[in-house]
């Protein structure tokens, strides 16, 4: 299993739009093969003193049962329409690819 955490730096004032197109596609998303578990997080204030508030980030949160079903997914038709229709809602991306230890 391949567990993925995307941290998607949001363009300020622009979170509502871009969840409005991410949650739209993530239906087909979980139909796909392979697709364990896909969802957009949002933070919330725990009161740790470690936690760094971002109201302007996004984390996806996925699960996948393979390196080869996550670079499918990311070829797919619906995924490239998405990246077309939130590039100029997102500032920047870091992806963690991640696999049991």
């Amino acid at each position: 299993m391949i567990s993925v955490l995307a941290s998607i730096e949001i363009e300020e004032g622009k979170r509502a739009a871009f969840l409005e197109i991410f949650n739209a596609n993530v239906p087909t998303v979980r139909q796909e093969s392979g697709c364990i578990e896909y969802y957009p997080a949002i933070d919330i204030d725990s009161g740790f003193s470690v936690q760094r508030l971002d109201k302007n980030m996004v984390t996806v949160i996925e699960k996948w049962q393979s390196l080869d079903a996550l670079r499918a997914h990311l070829a797919t038709p619906h995924m490239l329409r998405y990246k077309e229709q939130v590039e100029t809602l997102v500032k920047n991306i870091s992806l963690k690819v991640l696999q049991v230890a």
